[in-house]
């Protein structure tokens, strides 16, 4: 599991109502996405949202809406970790975790590089990681759900990653941090 600082039950609770609020907000004065297939545009940055990207420090505080006056949910304190950014509000970036939870960070605390989490089937299963992007080859490790890992490049279904001590190929569908399908250059 991750080093993070999860807020108490209370705050967590006044969290959710506030970010409730600001999604309402937010959805009120959002402009209609297009076409079906169309992906939208970030109002702040003008970059695809929804995206992926990680925390660029080893302290990011999660707040409860996009300003500094709202209330610290909890503190990252890893830096790497991806998260995916849901919307936009002028500096601020409301993310997502890989386990689900949702806040507001400041822009300068993300950045574009691209990492992602090992998620296997079942919690207590271990991936392999092939030598190359097919079931066929020959397998270099075998990962656990949770680790985390640079994305390197992906296409065709398969992912080249990287981190201490590993590097290969794992199917697409077994990362959180990158999209069924999407090419990684």
């Amino acid at each position: 599991m991750f080093d993070m600082v999860i807020a108490t039950q209370n705050t967590r609770m006044n969290w959710l109502g506030s970010a409730a609020l600001v999604a309402v907000a937010l959805l009120m004065g959002a402009p209609d996405a297009g076409a079906a297939g169309e992906v939208a545009s970030g109002s702040a940055s003008g970059l695809p949202v929804p995206r992926y990207v990680s925390l660029k420090s080893d302290r990011v505080n999660v707040r409860a809406g996009p300003t500094k006056d709202h209330d610290v949910a909890w503190v990252f304190t890893r830096s790497g970790l991806p998260v995916e950014i849901t919307a936009e509000f002028e500096n601020w970036r409301r993310i997502r975790d890989w386990e689900g939870a949702e806040g507001w960070v400041y822009h300068s605390l993300l950045s574009g590089r691209r990492t992602a989490v090992v998620t296997p089937k079942n919690k207590d299963d271990l991936v392999p990681l092939n030598e190359s992007p097919e079931t066929t080859g020959s397998v270099t490790a075998k990962l656990q759900s949770g680790v985390l890992a640079a994305v390197r490049r992906c296409s065709g279904g398969w992912c080249r990653i990287s981190g201490e001590g590993f590097d290969g190929w794992i199917p697409q569908e077994r990362l959180w941090g990158v999209y069924p399908n999407e090419k990684v250059d």
